[in-house]
């Protein structure tokens, strides 16, 4: 006789056992149905009962094996016959076992070794519903070893995960039997290490303290459970022996719970919460603990005492230790930077996340359950301070009290509350599978099908359970930092009659913890912004959470709350503005960052608030006055063809000019914002890796701009005085770029460096030329600097021939015949970095072939000019550094500053730049850019790789402390502010969280002093 497959009945033909199996959602029926075929479940195969029930289970295929194994492992047919009956006649119990089998491998491995202990599903009474931690110890109490301790543990975590599956326990009754059963079980490895060293237990009193999730009573399947350890002398013992005694007992009890035996482990014991962590000993006296939290500990660390509370050990040594912390864990939003360190943090943890796991990380990923858990801890430390009602070690039980208070607003507590219980509820699942510690969401089909199925997502279990995973933690992601802001709204616009509001002591509270110095200032702005009903206030109630954020993000979140309002004040009627800020993401993110990051950009924003246009990705929701492009600087030919425009329309050069600063107030925001954006970083945009590209960015484009301006400006001078075209005016005419200027390198508060050259068109008498050169230098010089509210541009023409008592423009046969007689060698030196910048171009490349022979003398500088140079140098950092400054935080003339930097790199070039002709090995030395030059001269085999990248680094720092002094004061300066506020600004922009100033100078002192020694020896040392 040939036997048929299992499931074919003919040929190609299903059976209807078959067809069943599948309806009740085995994805493996034939498998199946061999199992139900099998000898031991031969006595109920046809019943229907049976069936039903697998097809509830959250795997109906890992069900019915595990059932098989299970009646497979019985000691006896009669065992197994009872546990038939038993299952058939009593539904709890079948539901329970058949549960536990379809959800968790490792729990049907665990009754496959085990097989009595399924009796411990049987009983279903009311005390049963929600055990407590009397009855696990109860459960535990014939554990006499850590083997047999691992059995009774799974056997009453198996209790635990069979009300679970079933839904008799929710998710938070779960997790708070969990750590119950844990606290039984800390308690009888203790007992245990105790009974194996009673001279131990003698010496000491010890006390185990649970953190973390363990002391919140919200624990997971499989978590480390965090303790931190207390221990005393006991009467009449030594103090040092007390506590080496305590030692050995607490670390026997960590191994007896974490080392792996045949029955495997039961969960890791984490110390590493304890005072100063792994480094620290792992028992300490109370009043070494108190000693500690009071001179040392972070403010992490106060956050992790939230959730601290006695499990195991001498009770009243454990009811001691809260006693004496407790009241520090309720001062710890007084500490400076509290809101700072706690969100840091948090981003700490999702920066090292790995980038192919961040979007399947339950936990700790955006929008994860650690976002619930770090907005409600943050909450609680604020307002947990006069409001007892609020000190929960649970998470849900605190929003609960958060809500009830009014430091929630109920709808967004009831939102984070559901997706709180699915994600911890998925959670859950996914851990029990294996019994694995794990917070990944798994790939496979087969797991996200079993795990939507536990949850009760049955007709398409795994899309439903993605669109619910992914609806809850946009929920999170949207809420968890709103949650501390949108209350503050709610308390000043009281639109909802009936609402349970923030107190204005407590609106005052939360700000002053966000880093508001003038918390009442900020209320009435937030008022005037967010009352009323109109349009522009529901825009701004949706906006202002997240804007309020990102202003406690910043060094001076007042000055950003105040800035927005004055923005809105001047734009709010204006339908495009409101509009970008609501739909463009990165418009509002990037908006805020700019008004909280010092004066500058603020200042320039508020002259033409407009502008803000700029800040979206397109740039052009304004009208199109904001010249495009968003934050992306614009180029010289671009500009410089705006402006001329401009000068045309114009019917005067003081509207012409007026007009071109106009531009170049607009370019200057445009800069500012990019600068500050890559700075800062927003989510759209992280900062910019490349610090020497964003230094090199703003001075480019401040330089482009400074010179698209003066060809502006010369335009309106000649169309006014000669009429259009430049044959009018009776000269050739060019400016040259000196200094920061011919290098590309301006800031934001330079001064124009420039010479003048002018050439009489032929038939024109020369001193009608000079005569008409000279007007055309003090118009420019005089319409530039018309006050106005637009930033200023100085000319400054101190580096022409003889200085101040030379003629402020000369023909090039006059520089020539000076150069030729006359110059000194800081003259030649000064021309290192002259280009042309505006005017006749012929003419500004005829003066760069004139003066190339001077700057890149052939043969290289004689030792005379090398000697004269270096004393030079020595003379201007003695005579010209400002009294009283600290020549070690002087960006430009102290040790490893800019001056260092550009003299030795200038030196280079005037001893080797003779050799760079074209295509030669050291052409790029004929550069006006200090960073090309030097990475020349690396490439060129005069410095080393290390030299060259030390003394790029320190000119790079130096630069960007500038530009930030700059952007953050208003006005320029060479060294670092002293008040606060501003100095954190600072290090804000250089990438210095809160309370890291010192950090910041220290790093520059470090950069500054490595490049100097560089400069001692390759300008200084040199031959």
């Amino acid at each position: 006789m040939i036997r048929r497959e299992a499931g074919m009945t003919a040929p190609g033909r299903r059976s209807s056992t078959f067809t069943r199996l599948l309806r009740h959602g085995f994805t493996d029926a034939s498998a199946a149905e061999r199992l139900l075929d099998s000898p031991e479940l031969a006595p109920v195969r046809n019943d229907p009962v049976l069936l039903e029930a697998l097809g509830a289970t959250a795997d109906p295929d890992l069900a019915l094996l595990g059932l098989v194994r299970l009646l497979e492992a019985q000691p006896s047919p009669t065992a197994r016959r009872e546990l038939l009956d038993t299952l058939i006649a009593a539904k709890p119990l079948r539901d329970r076992l058949l549960g536990v089998l379809g959800a968790s491998a490792a729990l049907g491995d665990h009754l496959a070794r085990h097989s009595g202990d399924w009796q411990a599903l049987v009983t279903y009474e009311p005390r049963d519903l929600h055990p407590g931690v009397e009855e696990f110890e109860r459960g535990l109490a014939g554990a006499d070893d850590p083997v047999s301790l691992r059995v009774a543990y799974r056997r009453c975590l198996l209790s635990i995960a069979a009300r679970d599956v079933c839904g008799t326990t929710g998710v938070a009754d779960t997790a708070a039997e969990l750590a119950d059963l844990a606290t039984a079980t800390l308690r009888a490895a203790l007992r245990l290490a105790r009974a194996a060293a009673p001279q131990d237990d003698a010496l000491c009193r010890l006390a185990v303290i649970a953190m973390g999730k363990c002391g919140g009573h919200e624990l997971n399947y499989v978590s480390d459970v965090d303790v931190i350890f207390v221990g005393e002398s006991t009467d009449g013992a030594d103090e040092d022996k007390s506590l080496r005694a305590a030692t050995r007992l607490a670390s026997h009890m960590m191994r007896i719970c974490s080392e792996t035996t045949v029955e495997g482990s039961i969960w890791p014991v984490d110390a590493n919460l304890r005072p100063e962590g792994r480094n620290g000993p792992l028992v300490r006296t109370l009043s070494s603990h108190v000693a500690y939290y009071q001179r040392w500990a972070k403010t992490w660390e106060f956050q992790a005492l939230l959730k601290a509370r006695p499990v195991a050990g001498d009770p009243a040594l454990g009811a001691e230790y809260i006693a004496a912390l407790n009241p520090m864990v309720w001062q710890a939003a007084e500490r400076e930077n509290f809101v700072g360190d706690v969100q840091k943090m948090r981003r700490r943890v999702v920066a090292n996340i790995p980038a192919a796991e961040v979007e399947r990380e339950l936990k700790l990923g955006p929008g994860g359950l650690r976002d619930v858990e770090f907005a409600v801890q943050l909450l609680q430390l604020v307002h947990g301070r006069t409001d007892t009602s609020l000190r929960s070690g649970s998470t849900l039980e605190a929003l609960k009290a958060l809500a009830a208070g009014g430091y929630v607003g109920r709808a967004d507590a009831v939102q984070l509350d559901e997706a709180y219980r699915f994600l911890r509820s998925m959670e859950h699942r996914i851990q029990l599978f294996r019994l694995r510690r794990t917070h990944l969401v798994p790939e496979d089909e087969a797991d996200l099908r079993r795990i939507g199925r536990s949850l009760g997502l049955r007709s398409d279990p795994v899309a439903e359970l993605t669109r619910e995973w992914k609806r809850h933690t946009g929920v999170v992601r949207r809420l968890h930092e709103k949650l501390f802001y949108r209350p503050l709204l709610d308390a000043v616009a009281q639109l909802a009659p009936g609402e349970v509001r923030l107190s204005a002591e407590a609106a005052r509270e939360r700000l002053v913890a966000l880093g508001y110095a003038d918390p009442a200032a900020a209320l009435r702005h937030l008022e005037a912004l967010a009352s009323g009903v109109t349009r522009k206030a529901a825009i701004q109630r949706t906006l202002l959470p997240v804007l309020l954020g990102w202003f406690a993000d910043s060094a001076d979140p007042d000055a950003g709350l105040l800035n927005f309002r004055k923005v809105s004040d001047a734009l709010g009627k204006t339908p495009w503005y409101l509009r970008l800020l609501r739909d463009e993401g990165a418009a509002a993110e990037n908006l805020a960052r700019v008004l909280s990051a010092g004066r500058l950009a603020p200042d320039l924003l508020m002259r033409a608030p407009e502008a803000v246009a700029l800040l979206g990705g397109g740039g052009g929701a304004g009208g199109g006055a904001d010249g495009g492009g968003g934050l992306e600087p614009r180029g010289r030919a671009q500009l410089e063809q705006e402006i001329l425009a401009a000068v045309g329309r114009a019917e005067s050069a003081e509207q012409g000019v007026t007009a071109a600063r106009g531009v170049r107030r607009r370019e200057l925001f445009r800069t500012a914002a990019a600068d500050i954006v890559g700075s800062y970083g927003t989510e759209a945009q992280p900062v910019e890796a490349d610090q020497g590209a964003l230094v090199d960015r703003v001075g480019g484009a401040v330089s482009d701009l400074t010179a698209a301006t003066l060809a502006g400006t010369l335009r309106a001078v000649v169309r006014d005085g000669w009429g259009d075209g430049e044959d009018a005016l009776p000269v050739r005419f060019a400016i040259i770029g000196m200094g920061r200027f011919g290098g590309h390198e301006l800031g934001y508060g330079s001064d124009a460096d420039v010479v003048f050259v002018h050439e009489p068109r032929d038939g024109v008498d020369e001193r009608e030329a000079a005569q008409a050169a000279n007007r055309v230098v003090a118009e420019m010089r005089r319409l530039l600097q018309v006050p106005s509210s637009d930033p200023p541009l100085l000319i400054d023409a101190d580096l022409r021939p003889e200085g101040r008592n030379g003629p402020m423009v000369r023909t090039l046969k006059s520089y020539e015949a000076y150069y030729r007689r006359w110059s000194l060698v800081w003259e030649a030196q000064a021309l290192l970095r002259a280009e042309p910048v505006a005017g006749d171009a012929e003419l500004g490349r005829r003066f760069v072939a004139l003066v190339d022979p001077l700057r890149y003398p052939s043969g290289g500088l004689g030792d005379d000019a090398v000697r004269e140079i270096r004393r030079l140098k020595a003379r201007m950092e003695s005579e010209r550094l400002p009294r009283g400054a600290d020549p070690k935080l002087h960006t430009k003339l102290g040790p490893g500053g800019l001056s260092d930097v550009e003299w030795t790199v200038q030196l280079l070039q005037m001893r080797h730049g003779a050799e760079g002709g074209a295509g030669g090995p050291l052409s790029g030395l004929r550069t006006t850019r200090t960073r090309q030059a030097l990475a020349a001269a690396r490439e060129g085999g005069l410095v080393t790789e290390e030299e060259a990248s030390i003394l790029d680094e320190a000119w790079v720092l130096a630069t960007r402390v500038r530009n930030a002094v700059m952007l953050v004061r208003g006005r320029a300066g060479d060294t670092f502010p002293t008040e606060p506020r501003e100095l954190a600004a600072v290090g804000r922009y250089l990438g210095y969280g809160p309370g890291h100033v010192g950090d910041m100078l220290d790093a520059y002192r470090r950069t500054a002093r490595r490049a100097r020694s560089v400069v001692e020896e390759l300008f200084y040392g040199a031959s």
